[in-house]
């Protein structure tokens, strides 16, 4: 970040503090809820989904361990559902594969533009209430696969892969069975980008490690809160803002 203003790097800790509060928080958004407002500050995805993946594969292993040493000292229901990390995988290695691919092929001003247009699709379901959901293997099977190849460009197929996790696994488990179905497909990309020579901006997410620690621990303190508590207003609130940010996102591309 050597070539980032000082208003440029204050606005990425600040973001990168949500990063964690959303990630530990809700289980999922680390780059859903972030890479948008991001892409405001340096209009590169690929500068950014290192640092956050990096920082992904570090939370998300910390918790998930923590977790289950938790679970191993109790009499709690196991916190990780394996069945359907076995079943999701099976299912989005390859258009994973795909997905990177795509993201180092393909023009930023493209990638930027479908980020913007798939975040603002989010946006409107969070909004009018009315989430993506599964009902069935084949629709299951359909979603994996999208949410694959979105999460190969640009880590934000969460929503799509939550669609099916609703379906087969239960609240207890929600958070550290995302997490460790992220850290498997987080550390492909990541090893993609290493064969492929991308800068995986290791000093910067050391520098920007502490911002997302402070909302990781924030959001950690909250998670159970969050579970219990209706939700909808808080979605449709981030719904709105994520809108406008993927317009003003795009404005800027084409402006």
């Amino acid at each position: 970040m050597t070539d980032f203003s000082w208003i440029q790097i204050a606005l990425t800790g600040l973001v990168f503090i949500w990063s964690g509060f959303v990630r530990s928080g809700l289980g999922f958004g680390g780059a859903l809820f972030t890479l948008p407002f991001l892409l405001l500050i340096h209009d590169d995805p690929v500068f950014f989904l290192p640092i956050i993946s990096l920082h992904l594969l570090f939370f998300a292993g910390l918790t998930v361990v923590q977790s289950e040493r938790k679970q191993n000292h109790s009499d709690n229901s196991p916190t990780v559902n394996w069945a359907f990390v076995r079943y999701a995988l099976l299912i989005m290695l390859i258009p994973k594969l795909a997905g990177v691919i795509g993201l180092l092929m393909l023009p930023t001003v493209l990638m930027n533009t479908v980020i913007y247009l798939l975040i603002a699709g989010y946006s409107i379901s969070y909004i009018v209430g009315k989430p993506m959901q599964s009902h069935s293997r084949k629709v299951d099977v359909l979603l994996l696969v999208v949410a694959a190849y979105i999460s190969g460009t640009s880590l934000i197929g969460g929503p799509l892969v939550i669609a099916v996790a609703m379906r087969h696994i239960k609240p207890h488990e929600f958070r550290n069975t995302l997490f460790v179905l992220w850290w498997v497909l987080v550390g492909i990309k990541l090893t993609a980008f290493v064969i492929a020579d991308v800068d995986i901006q290791l000093m910067n997410a050391l520098i920007l490690l502490p911002f997302a620690a402070l909302g990781h621990f924030i959001g950690h303190k909250l998670h159970h809160q969050l579970l219990q508590r209706d939700s909808r207003r808080f979605y449709r609130l981030l719904g709105w803002v994520l809108l406008a940010t993927s317009f003003i996102g795009i404005f800027q591309t084409f402006g």
